[in-house]
Parts: structure tokens; C-alpha cells; sequence
């Protein structure tokens, strides 16, 4: 129980002293959350992504790959049917294709052609039959270097255009990647492709990358076991257009695809580009993938288009959280604002309620020295009294000495009074009256509100008395009343009167109200003895004054306090 008390001291203290930590915090908390929220989002949305590129890739390998098969397929076709030939010769190889109803359509490639392999001696003989078959200007060239011993020139190539008949009488063996090619097709039997190349077709050796796929011809002599190669059906691609042939732009959805040769160099493989079809917008985050075209290894790559740092779902789950941590923090803000109101009312309910508790004990404290002043001033008063009418007039008088000292109080809000002041307000009825002369001053000495009564009761009794009996009674008299500070916390206060009647000696010796109300209640008030004196010349009187901090007897200071004792 002790440590839950002590629990709630602390947190309204802790509060005060960051009253907007609250608020900061659960902004802070709420953007937390609301990050933590995107990034969530923004790593499903990259896995999507990342799914969306791999399906992609996938796609687009399949239709390369359907390209490659399919035409793998014409290739073994067209083998079969010249290795039960003798001669393949130009209407039989023209016939032959059109057969196949390709529709001019060959699956990405430039066409299909025959490339027959031949002696170099015999290569005259070649050319003049395929010049006499309606071949004009047939010459086997080859490339630079190339001169082996045998030589496999291309003979047909369908379709029959400018562009292919380039073609017609190039040596593919003399070129070292058509012959690797070849060897390798020779050797296996399969469908085989040549790395990177560029075609005769392109009619420059600068020309865009491709590459060819060739497939074995071979024929089998009556009586011999041993298969003889006689040449190659071939497939030449130009790089770009088969890629583009092969992957639907529309299924992309703006990614980027590019296709390499896969090169090995030493002990690494270098990847050549051979043709690309261009993202909408470069993002950088590729998908790589091997892909194999008639036994040779090519690369694709896919790259993802570029989108903005944050999808749309982020930048509206973003807005929406920044708009909840404000109206969070706003609300906060107005509840701890609110609670420090409630906090700061209720401490000043609490203290007026103190202030109200003590001024009750205070004016009840007061109200009890009044009466009992007055209490004192009756029976004095009437002890002293001969008749009824005394006793009313000089009750009357001292009852409105400490009345008008009231009041002065009472404009003071119980606090110091000047003593200037009070000697004022006592003396007021006699300082309108010209013949009289009075004389007072002073520095500003403050006093504390029962000794500005007891002050106030004092010299009603002298100035009552001067005007009775003293300086006041006459037109020459006169009366000074000085003070000045004594101490460092007593205030003197001298009455002195000259020019009045003289005092007898039968005068001195009796006491009356106002001797025994100064030198009794007043000094006993004052805490300070009273020197009184009836000199022939006047009356002096010597009050010593204490001269209190507010601290000590003011209800509040900066703080709340109990009452001293006044």
C-alpha cells in the first residue's frame, strides 16, 4: 500500500516535469507501428515482385525454348529425308520445305537451309553444277584462314531472298565457332548450336550478334556399317528478332528481358550480350536464369521495371498512420493539458481552501484580541467613570480609535501599516484645527497588524489626554511626535508635549484610564515596557515598537503558513 502511495506521488511529479512526453511517445509509438506497417507491405510487395519476375522469366524461357524445339523438330525432319537421298538437289530441297507449311513462319529463325560437305579438290566440280542448276555466280568463299581439307558450303537456304542468297557458298567450316558447332552435331547427332556469331546474311562481319543450329545429315553406304556424314541442314537466327519472335511483349507487364552467350573464358565464364528488349524503366533488380538451345548454354536475364520507392498501399497506409499519430497526439496533448489544468484548479482549491481555514483561525484570533481590548477598555472605562455620560464618551472615543486603526488595517489587507498612518488617523481630529499645532515624521517604519492597534490605542490616550488636560487644551501648545528605528527590529516612538498647562504634583500621582491602558495593555501588546512621564513642562511618552518580518505573522507568504500569534 506504502509503495502504491508513494507510486502516485511520483507520477504527478514526473508528469510536471515532462508534461509533453506523453504525447511525444505515442506519436512516436503510433509512426513505429506505422512503419513497421510499410515495411511489412514493401517486403510482401518485393516477394510479389520477385514471384512476378520469376514467373516472367519463366514464361519467356518456355516460349524460347518452344522456339528451339520446334525448330530442332524441322531440323530432324528435313535430315531424315536427305539421308535417304543420294543427291539433295534444289527443287527436291524446295519442294521439302514447302512441305512443311511453314507459311513462311520459321519459328524465329532466317530459314532453313542445306549446307552439303565436299572435298576441296572437288570444289570446282561443285560449282559448276550448282551453276548449271540455276545457281548464277556460285563460288565457295571462306572465311579469312580458314582452309582445311574439307569444306561444307551452303547450297540451299530457304526462303529464297536477297538477304539469304548472301548466304549461298560460305564455307561454315572455315570459321572456328560453325565448325565447333558442326563437329559437336557430327559427334552427338543431335540438334547443336553455335555460340555468338554474326551471319552472312547481315552482309557485314559488324553485324547485330546470332547464332545457328545445325543438324547432321548422315548416310549409310549398302553393305557398310559405319553412318558417313554428308552434310548439315542448318537454322541461322538472327539474336534479336528470334527473342522477339519468342517472348509476348504484352505479358511482360514493362519488365526487361536480354538474352547471353555464355562464354567460357579460363576458369570463368563471361556473358556476351546477343539482344535485349528494354525495360519501360531500368530498376536494376534482375532474375538469371541458364537456358539451353540445341545444347548450348545461353543466359537469360530479366529485369523488373522500375516503381516508385513506395507502392501505393505503403504511401496510403503511411498517410493514414501519420493522420492517426496527429490526431493521437493532438488528443493527448489536450488530455494531459486538460489534466494539468485539473491539477493546477484543484491545488488552487485546495489552497484557497487552506487560505479560507486559516483566515477563519486568524479572525477568530483577531476578533477574540478585539474583544478583549474592549473588554478591558469597559471595565477600565467604567472603574474610572463618575457618571453614565463619561463612561459613554470616553468608551465612544476609544471604541472609534480602534475603529479607525481597523480600517486602516482592513486597506492593508491585514498586513504591515506604516506608522504614519496610524498617528494620522488618531490625530485627524485635532490636526484640522489650525491653533493647534502638531508636529510628526519620521522614516517608513512598517508594523505588524496588532502593534498598529496597540500604537493606534496609544496615542488615542495621549492625544485624548494633551486635548483634556495638555498641549492640546491651549492655543501655544504643541506636540511632536518623532520615530526612528532603535534596533535592527524595534521601532522607537517618542510623544512629547510642550506649551500646555503645567502638570501639579497632585496630578503626577494619580492614575487614571489611559495611564494604567498605556503602560498595562499597550505594553504588554507591545511586549516593550512604556516610559511615561507627567513633566512640568508636558507629557512624554517613549514607546518601543517591535519592528516584525511579514513571514512572521502574515497569513501567506509565497507559500502557505500558519498564523503566528499577532
Amino acid at each position: 500500500m506504502e509503495k502504491l502511495l508513494a507510486q502516485k506521488k511520483l507520477t504527478p511529479r514526473w508528469y510536471e516535469r515532462f508534461p509533453r512526453g506523453v504525447p511525444v511517445g505515442i506519436f512516436t509509438l503510433t509512426m513505429a507501428v506505422t512503419v513497421l506497417s510499410v515495411f511489412a507491405i514493401e517486403r510482401a510487395e518485393d516477394q510479389r515482385k520477385g514471384a512476378q519476375i520469376a514467373q516472367i522469366a519463366q514464361e519467356v524461357a518456355s516460349g524460347i525454348e518452344r522456339r528451339s524445339n520446334a525448330n530442332a523438330a524441322y531440323l530432324r525432319s528435313s535430315a531424315a529425308l536427305f539421308a535417304t537421298q543420294q543427291i539433295v538437289e534444289a527443287p527436291l530441297f524446295r519442294t521439302f520445305i514447302r512441305q512443311l507449311h511453314l507459311d513462311g513462319s520459321y519459328v524465329g529463325s532466317d530459314g532453313i537451309g542445306w549446307a552439303m560437305k565436299v572435298r576441296r579438290a572437288d570444289i570446282p566440280t561443285i560449282e559448276a553444277i550448282m551453276r548449271s542448276g540455276g545457281v548464277q555466280d556460285f563460288t565457295v568463299r571462306w572465311a579469312p584462314g580458314g582452309e582445311q581439307s574439307q569444306v561444307v558450303p551452303v547450297m540451299f537456304i530457304e526462303p529464297d531472298s536477297q538477304r539469304n542468297r548472301r548466304a549461298i557458298g560460305f564455307d561454315m567450316f572455315s570459321e572456328s565457332t560453325r565448325r565447333t558447332a558442326m563437329t559437336a552435331a557430327e559427334r552427338t547427332g543431335q540438334p547443336t548450336a553455335t555460340g555468338t556469331v554474326v551471319l552472312q546474311q547481315e552482309g557485314s562481319a559488324s553485324g547485330p550478334p546470332g547464332f545457328l543450329v545445325f543438324m547432321p545429315v548422315f548416310a549409310i553406304a549398302p553393305g557398310e556399317q559405319e553412318r558417313k556424314l554428308r552434310g548439315f541442314v542448318y537454322s541461322p537466327f538472327n539474336a534479336q528478332r528470334f527473342l522477339e519472335s519468342s517472348v509476348d511483349e504484352s505479358h511482360l507487364e514493362g519488365a526487361g528481358v536480354r538474352l547471353f552467350d555464355r562464354v567460357e573464358v579460363g576458369s570463368q565464364a563471361v556473358l556476351k550480350p546477343m539482344a535485349a528488349i528494354d525495360p519501360e524503366n531500368d530498376s536494376g533488380e534482375v532474375v538469371r536464369r541458364p537456358l539451353d538451345i540445341a545444347g548450348h548454354r545461353f543466359v537469360l536475364e530479366i529485369e523488373a521495371p522500375a516503381t516508385p520507392m513506395l507502392s501505393m498501399i505503403s504511401v496510403m497506409t503511411l498517410l493514414f498512420g501519420l493522420l492517426v499519430a496527429t490526431l493521437l497526439l493532438v488528443l493527448a496533448r489536450l488530455l494531459t493539458q486538460q489534466a494539468a489544468e485539473d491539477r493546477i484548479a484543484l491545488a488552487w482549491f485546495e489552497q484557497q481552501s487552506s487560505i479560507r481555514n486559516s483566515l477563519t483561525r486568524e479572525l477568530n484570533h483577531r476578533v477574540k484580541n478585539t474583544l478583549a481590548n474592549v473588554l478591558s477598555i469597559i471595565s477600565l472605562t467604567r472603574r474610572r467613570a463618575t457618571n453614565l455620560g463619561e463612561f459613554a464618551d470616553s468608551l465612544e472615543g476609544r471604541i472609534r480609535a480602534l475603529s479607525a486603526t481597523h480600517d486602516l488595517l482592513t486597506q492593508s489587507d491585514w498586513g504591515t501599516t506604516p506608522v504614519s498612518l496610524v498617528v494620522q488617523a488618531e490625530l485627524a481630529p485635532y490636526a484640522q484645527d489650525q491653533q493647534r499645532h502638531l508636529e510628526m515624521g519620521g522614516p517608513d517604519v512598517e508594523l505588524a497588524p496588532n502593534d498598529a492597534l496597540s500604537l493606534g490605542l496609544a496615542v488615542h490616550e495621549l492625544a485624548t489626554n494633551a486635548a483634556k488636560y495638555g498641549a492640546l487644551s491651549v492655543e501655544n501648545g504643541r506636540v511632536s511626535i518623532r520615530w526612528e528605528m532603535a534596533g535592527e527590529d524595534v521601532a522607537r516612538i517618542v510623544w512629547i508635549e510642550r506649551g500646555g498647562p503645567p502638570i501639579d504634583t497632585e496630578l503626577r500621582r494619580k492614575r487614571g484610564f489611559g495611564t494604567e491602558l498605556i503602560e498595562k495593555i499597550v505594553a504588554h501588546e507591545l511586549r516593550n515596557p512604556v516610559d511615561l512621564r507627567f513633566e512640568t513642562e508636558g507629557v512624554r511618552c517613549t514607546l518601543l515598537i517591535p519592528v516584525r518580518r511579514r513571514g512572521d505573522f502574515a497569513i501567506r507568504q509565497g507559500r502557505l503558513t500558519e498564523p503566528a500569534s499577532v
